[in-house]
């Protein structure tokens, strides 16, 4: 993120610190704060059902009126629908940048895929965004976010004067393991929940064989690939090292990022939850080849290099804690150097088996979560306002809801569980959403009003508990 983009943010955070606080939990329920009907960009009859049915089912005013706010927040305020060739387009902004990211963009429809069977109209539009992120990867697969128009050139004031190759229709190019993974899983998932195979065209199989090719070049073991990455800032987290390559690996068969799934550079190239995440996706992208379009050598591809990383990951991923513990490291550089942290923004360690990278029960897997929500994370918070991991991006104290959300999908104390949710409903500043995030000490204190991920994953939590723990929902917190 920029020094233009933080600026605006941290202005608009001190000016929410200035409003008023307003009651957590008001005792009656508030006006909507989404757009009238007309206004709406996207429209579901199935999203408006299970908005009625869930909160039908929820005992805290407030947190059914928030519930009602941020579930179809993606679909009020983000999506543009148009056509290409004759088929749906679908092109889905983040929320206060009007840009695609191929990570925001498939997370934000996430929420609606249990739905996408009996509604028309959301299938129509899940098929016009695989598209949509088909086209773009064939743009350039090292890019992280793109433009509605495929011929303009970015006008995001951070990015306009990079140094790297910036090709028409690209907004921003960080290179991210988890921009080619997230359009791999939102197309595997559709096609489970639906069978539909018409998404999957020679065009998209395209995109998908230079996904694996930009991975496979992105081990870097032969040479050191075509990507690199400058920009001239006063953030070591906004530019690459070394003319732009990032730091010194040994080439192991893990693949670099340079960048993390907050757009913040990478400390050691092998960042390990995308490495898990890419092991994953690869072996959803082998099913999905196979399965929706009987193309043998590209689902051999995809699951051959699945197996390679995976292999890597057990020699290289892991670290020891003082205590001798073994988990999963942030980073590593190949040389026995690693790093431990977590980053809020997903994928993360905490939010491995969220991704289905990792098994809830996995005692490796659960020590490592243990250890990013604790002091022995630099980026876990405590404070007033409550507790929770962010990152680099915004600065230190800032607790970001995507963290507590990963926390609260795994959890299985219901006493605990509460916690959570009281967390999530009384740091909203009274807006009735999530933000990017919140001051540990103020949470009038935040960044980013229209974050669409955000408020989609806050849905996705609210509906999963009403499944597996619906009586929790019944009653105020």
């Amino acid at each position: 993120m920029s020094l233009t983009r933080r600026a605006a943010l941290i202005g608009g955070l001190a000016a929410s610190a200035a409003q008023p606080a307003r009651a957590a939990a008001p005792s009656a329920p508030a006006p909507s704060r989404r757009p009238p009907p007309g206004a709406r960009r996207f429209s579901s009859p199935a999203v408006e059902r299970e908005i009625a049915r869930v909160q039908a089912r929820i005992g805290d005013p407030k947190l059914r009126w928030m519930f009602g706010n941020c579930y179809p927040n993606t679909l009020d305020t983000t999506v543009r629908m148009g056509q290409v060739d004759g088929a749906p387009d679908a092109f889905v902004i983040t929320g206060d940048i009007p840009c695609l990211w191929l990570r925001d963009s498939s997370a934000q429809l996430r929420p609606y895929l249990h739905l996408v069977r009996g509604d028309a109209a959301l299938r129509t539009l899940f098929r016009g965004l695989i598209a949509r992120q088909a086209r773009s990867i064939l743009i350039d697969p090292y890019a992280n976010a793109f433009l509605e128009n495929p011929d303009a050139r970015s006008d995001l004031d951070w990015a306009i004067h990079d140094q790297t190759e910036m090709k028409p229709g690209v907004a921003e190019r960080k290179w991210e393991i988890d921009s080619l993974c997230y359009p791999i899983r939102l197309a595997h998932d559709y096609w489970r929940a639906t069978g539909d195979t018409r998404p999957f065209d020679a065009r998209w199989a395209a995109a998908a064989r230079l996904s694996l090719a930009t991975l496979r070049a992105q081990q870097r073991l032969h040479d050191a690939g075509p990507y690199r990455f400058l920009r001239a800032s006063d953030r070591a987290t906004e530019t690459l090292p070394l003319d732009g390559y990032g730091n010194p690996t040994r080439k192991v068969g893990l693949i670099h990022s340079g960048f993390r799934p907050s757009d913040d550079a990478c400390l050691y190239p092998f960042l390990i939850p995308s490495n898990l995440f890419a092991v994953t996706a690869l072996r959803e992208l082998a099913a999905l080849a196979q399965g929706a379009r009987g193309d043998a050598a590209l689902a051999a591809e995809a699951a051959g290099l699945a197996d390679a990383v995976a292999a890597a990951l057990a020699r290289h991923g892991r670290m020891r804690l003082e205590d001798g513990s073994e988990i999963w490291a942030y980073e590593v550089d190949g040389f026995g150097n690693t790093l431990f942290m977590d980053d809020a923004n997903v994928p993360s360690l905490l939010g491995l088996a969220y991704l289905r990278c990792a098994d809830p029960a996995d005692p490796l897997w659960r020590r490592t979560a243990a250890a990013a929500w604790s002091p022995r994370n630099p980026y876990f918070f405590r404070g007033a306002a409550g507790e929770g991991i962010g990152g680099p991006h915004v600065g230190l104290g800032q607790i970001w809801p995507m963290s507590i959300i990963m926390r609260a999908f795994t959890e299985t104390d219901d006493g605990r569980l509460r916690t959570w949710l009281r967390m999530l409903r009384d740091t909203d500043a009274g807006t009735g959403f999530m933000h990017e995030s919140f001051d540990s000490g103020d949470p009038r204190r935040f960044t980013r009003s229209w974050f669409a991920w955000a408020n989609g994953l806050f849905g996705e939590l609210i509906i999963d508990i009403a499944a597996r723990r619906p009586r929790l929902l019944e009653t105020p917190l």
